[in-house]
């Protein structure tokens, strides 16, 4: 296998799409392409805006799946960490020098579990999320059997309809039982309510997050009755951030998507009824494609079709331009309308995906640009890491 660290051993067009020093207009397509001076201005906002409030932020490298990005964020947001959502990932993280890794989901497989359990002997801090008692049983055992330390937070559904306990008496009776554990620390709860993040309006959002607030201080409330004050509330994303990091009970965010800005997300609307993509937000990963064929008139036809793309929140729109549309795709092929017929073969668009997360878990590599040059290549770290 080659090392993804060491650029000379690819060969751009055959296994890489660029190289540092190339012009952008020479890199291959389709690929991932980042904005580095758009990423580096959302990085920063976050992390000044949760250093303002006090909080901690935890960056989503579901999001992402990068550990130079998670390693940008850290220099340059101020995160203290990740999120991941499988051991796969958590390894690829922790590996790569991430030294605090939440798994923010449940695992239960035997042999996941024993990987979990091993991975603090690399120096990191590990915590997991549970909502059921024997969970909890068998993580301490292999943390046991492995001679190291879980961290755990007990999970709450607070609207996602998915992984989570709903009441505060489950909470607590699970605190109590990783409290009274052998090598498991009850460190918190997570509280991710993913269901709102992509309602259009501010106020729709506002009313589920205020429930979910509800929920997660009458847990805190419980939880501190018995002795057991949560060290870690962690929750919120880039469609909620601001209601929780002013509800006065969270004290840790997990946004992912803030850094890469795409389609889906760019759509909702902030307190002024605004785009996020056009005030809050910078679009910074694009799908990078080339015009392959304009042999009808009124259409061109593009290399980024659904091998290049994840389709499930809706097609990409082109960057920058009204004059030409992305309208349908199949396996290679992406249909650009072009009325005006503006458009001619070997040209480049951008395209900002529906949804980046599965997106880029079909790249092998991030290309990054600043001023028209190729500044960086980085591989997508965890890519294909579902396990």
């Amino acid at each position: 296998m080659k090392d993804m660290t060491n650029l000379d051993n690819f060969e751009v067009g055959f296994d890489i799409p660029a190289k540092p020093g190339m012009d952008a207009a020479e890199i291959q397509t389709p690929c991932l392409v980042l904005d580095l001076d758009a990423l580096e201005r959302n990085v920063k906002k976050m992390g000044d805006y949760a250093k303002a409030h006090g909080m901690r932020h935890r960056v989503h490298g579901k999001m992402h799946k990068s550990v130079d990005v998670a390693k940008l964020q850290e220099r340059l947001g101020g995160a203290v960490g990740v999120c991941c959502q499988k051991v796969s990932e958590a390894e690829v993280f922790v590996r790569g020098g991430i030294k605090d890794v939440l798994v923010s989901n449940q695992v239960r497989d035997p042999l996941k579990i024993d990987r979990l359990a091993q991975l603090p002997k690399l120096g990191s801090r590990i915590i997991v999320c549970v909502d059921d008692l024997a969970n909890v049983a068998d993580l301490s055992a292999a943390a046991l059997r492995h001679g190291t330390e879980l961290e755990v937070l007990i999970e709450i559904d607070c609207g996602a309809g998915r992984c989570g306990v709903g009441t505060t008496q489950d909470v607590v009776a699970i605190a109590r039982a990783v409290d009274a554990a052998e090598n498991l620390k009850f460190t918190g709860i997570q509280a991710y309510q993913g269901a709102m993040q992509h309602l259009d309006k501010y106020e729709d959002r506002k009313a589920k997050l205020d429930i979910a607030i509800e929920m997660v201080e009458s847990a805190v409330q419980g939880l501190k009755a018995v002795g057991l004050d949560p060290e870690l509330v962690s929750g919120g994303g880039t469609g909620s951030y601001y209601f929780e990091a002013n509800s006065g009970v969270y004290n840790e965010l997990q946004c992912g998507s803030y850094a890469f800005m795409d389609a889906d997300y760019g759509r909702i609307l902030d307190q002024n009824g605004q785009r996020i993509d056009k005030g809050e937000w910078e679009n910074a990963m694009f799908i990078l494609t080339q015009v392959m064929s304009h042999a009808k008139a009124d259409k061109a036809i593009v290399d980024a079709g659904l091998k290049a793309q994840s389709v499930d929140s809706g097609l990409p729109f082109v960057h920058g331009r009204d004059d030409v549309e992305y309208i349908k795709c199949s396996d290679e092929h992406g249909v650009v309308a072009d009325p005006n017929g503006v458009l001619k073969v070997g040209d480049k668009l951008r395209l900002v995906p529906g949804h980046c997360d599965p997106t880029a878990n079909v790249h092998d590599w991030y290309v990054g640009v600043r001023g028209g040059k190729v500044e960086c290549v980085w591989p997508v770290s965890a890519r294909g890491k579902a396990y």
